[in-house]
């Protein structure tokens, strides 16, 4: 039986690292176009913590507070765990080529971050502009890039 510890670890490792890619292209985009930051991250938490019925502690500047460090952490634990996950099928045995790989993490990753928010109506990606779905597309695929590079350095015969 193959351990899964190792694949994991390393996946979470280089889904970090693709998180990073993310969120520095992400707010690269940010900075050179000077738009907004989005509020969906906080929303989603919001309406899933309501669809759980799950109270988010504290009152107003302390509730709010939370919400603004819990919201992206959620982004950070579907890094990890989509990198996790393209690791696990790695040593599963899952190889074709880095552009495929590349396609299917891009796939995964924007179907796992915009998935919930879609499914709790905080958003609707059939509205969004062109210049919405690059906003979102290509940050996502430097996460693609990255994880995958760095899962081939890390174990390339996995």
């Amino acid at each position: 039986m193959t351990c899964v510890m190792r694949p994991l670890l390393y996946g979470a490792a280089a889904g970090a690292a693709g998180t990073t890619a993310l969120n520095i292209v992400g707010y690269a985009d940010m900075a050179l176009r000077a738009r907004a930051a989005s509020s969906t991250p906080e929303v989603t938490l919001r309406a899933l913590a309501d669809r759980l019925h799950v109270r988010i502690p504290g009152e107003g500047q302390a509730q709010e507070n939370r919400v603004a460090g819990l919201a992206p952490l959620t982004g950070y634990a579907a890094g990890l765990g989509i990198g996790a996950t393209v690791a696990l099928a790695r040593a599963a045995g899952w190889r074709p080529g880095t552009a495929v790989q590349c396609a299917v993490t891009t796939a995964g990753v924007l179907i796992g971050t915009n998935g919930p928010m879609t499914v709790l109506g905080v958003t609707d990606p059939r509205t969004w502009s062109a210049s919405d779905w690059i906003s979102d597309i290509v940050p996502h695929l430097a996460y693609a890039v990255v994880t995958v590079g760095l899962l081939d350095w890390m174990d390339p015969a996995a």
